[in-house]
């Protein structure tokens, strides 16, 4: 049997694989995308059990404003989408309080008084500076004339931001903030760049805190129809995705890689992976020093420990989705169950029976801490009761639950391949704001995309990089093109825009 060919391979369908895949198509490759489970979307997928749907992780997307990835898109690709803004975006509640986050973003900030004002007028200086590099890729390396010239007049904005460098969030409150206000940036913090206020780097978290006010939306049927969106608008252009098609093995092969899927073998004159530094080594059969650097910073990071179930809506709910924040202890670390993050699908995503909704609530945990063996199932078993404890207490309205489905670092490295690890490398302080900005190939021809990859986290974060990887990589294809002749058949050359 022959071996297919292909352009580029792309190895893994979360939305750091999917963007890139949509570039290099809009570029004129011929791509295959592998996917080892049956839907898209990774961490950020919906999964079906038991009859019922559940947002694996994510819930809500960043990337709907003007000119952003997913507006662009929708225009351009006809996505077949439909979204929706939420207000409140979420709600943070605690013994003693409730704060929600007001889809107005001036309202939301008279709720914190004077302290409140001056904090927010530094945050919004900070996020109006960083916002264009999600707002406008192409400030983003690889740069072209354009974006050169970009920067240069961008330049005394930007060095505005030097003083905060090396500095936390949490330094940056005042004094006599309330409680509140404290508590909303520590958990804004925690969710968006995977680390307490006060160990944030300055820049990327004041930047990440915006984030509500950015183009965030609700897409019906949640973040998973928004990667099947994508897939659909991969195969108009062409674009041959193939799901449960787990890569057991990549080598390289002459002046590209072989690629052992469940398939079949596929050769490739490039190849993205959408894959967490280990889980690359491993198809390798060997690490690297940029792997082993990238996988050091990923066990800095966090696992999740997960509830899905299914609760019989209340009386009086709103249509909508809900997401709320819950916190136990105020004044303890919001981990392993003193935090968790919740979210209620909307009636019109269709995941469960008339009457019903389906519920994901995750927590981060400290995997570095965490026992081996029996020990660690009891450790898993006893956060998801705090969290339980944590739903009743604070949302005692969706607590009333019919089904329950429990899931650990363990039920992530089995069924999504990252080791456990979720949420990406935390941007502590000290840490260059525009570390990883430079996309450089592990090896030749092969090249990483993912929530490690400048600029991170987030939805929005991942397609961002997933761009400028592919960017990236089809400005290497064509300085290969021009100096040497190939045997591949079927050539397309990359026009880059």
């Amino acid at each position: 049997m022959g071996v297919d060919r292909f352009d580029v391979a792309v190895v893994g369908a979360g939305f750091g694989g999917l963007a890139a895949a949509l570039r290099l198509a809009e570029l004129g490759a011929r791509v295959v995308v592998h996917e080892r489970l049956v839907y898209p979307g990774g961490c950020a997928g919906t999964f079906e059990r038991q009859g019922y749907a559940f947002a694996a992780g994510a819930t809500v997307a960043g990337g709907f404003g003007p000119g952003q990835p997913f507006d662009r898109w929708t225009r351009e690709h006809q996505l077949r989408i439909a979204s929706t803004r939420t207000d409140p975006h979420t709600e943070l509640r605690w013994d003693g309080g409730r704060l929600p986050t007001d889809g107005d973003r001036e309202r939301f900030v008279e709720r914190f008084g004077d302290a409140g004002h001056s904090w927010f007028a530094r945050q919004t200086a900070v996020a109006d500076r960083t916002w264009p590099f999600f707002e406008q890729p192409g400030l983003l390396p690889p740069l072209d004339g354009r974006g050169v010239l970009a920067h240069l007049r961008r330049l005394p904005s930007t060095l505005g931001l030097v003083p905060l460098l090396g500095r936390t969030a949490g330094s940056l409150l005042p004094p006599d903030a309330p409680t509140a206000l404290r508590l909303w940036v520590d958990a804004g913090c925690r969710i968006s760049v995977q680390c307490a206020a006060d160990e944030a780097e300055a820049v990327f978290a004041l930047s990440a805190l915006d984030w509500w006010w950015r183009g965030v939306a609700h897409v019906r049927g949640g973040t998973g129809a928004l990667a099947w969106a994508l897939v659909e608008a991969l195969r108009r252009l062409g674009v041959e995705v193939r799901f449960a098609d787990r890569v057991r093995s990549l080598r390289p092969e002459g002046d590209g890689w072989r690629l052992s899927a469940r398939s079949g073998e596929v050769g490739a004159r490039r190849v993205i992976a959408n894959l967490l530094p280990a889980d690359l080594a491993r198809l390798l059969g060997h690490g690297t020093k940029t792997l082993d650097r990238a996988d050091n910073a990923v066990r800095t990071g966090w696992g999740a420990v997960m509830l899905y179930a299914v609760v019989r809506e209340p009386e009086g709910a709103t249509p909508g989705p809900t997401h709320l924040q819950l916190v136990d202890d105020p004044t303890a670390p919001l981990v392993d169950g003193n935090h968790a993050f919740v979210s209620v699908s909307a009636r019109s995503d269709g995941f469960a029976p008339e009457g019903l909704r389906t519920m994901t609530i995750s927590t981060h945990a400290d995997l570095r801490s965490w026992p081996e063996g029996e020990g660690r199932a009891e450790r898993v078993a006893a956060i998801q009761e705090r969290m339980r404890g944590l739903v009743a207490r604070h949302a005692p309205e969706w607590s009333t639950w019919t089904l329950t489905l429990p899931a650990s670092p363990r039920t992530f490295e089995r069924f999504v391949g990252r080791g456990g690890w979720v949420g990406g490398v935390p941007l502590r302080a000290g840490r260059w704001p525009l570390a990883g900005a430079f996309h450089r190939p592990v090896a030749p021809g092969l090249w990483r995309v993912g929530d490690a990859v400048f600029p991170g986290q987030s939805i929005l974060s991942t397609t961002v990089g997933g761009q400028r990887v592919a960017e990236a990589a089809a400005r290497g294809w064509l300085q290969a093109e021009r100096s040497s002749t190939s045997r591949w058949p079927e050539r397309r050359a990359f026009v880059a825009r």
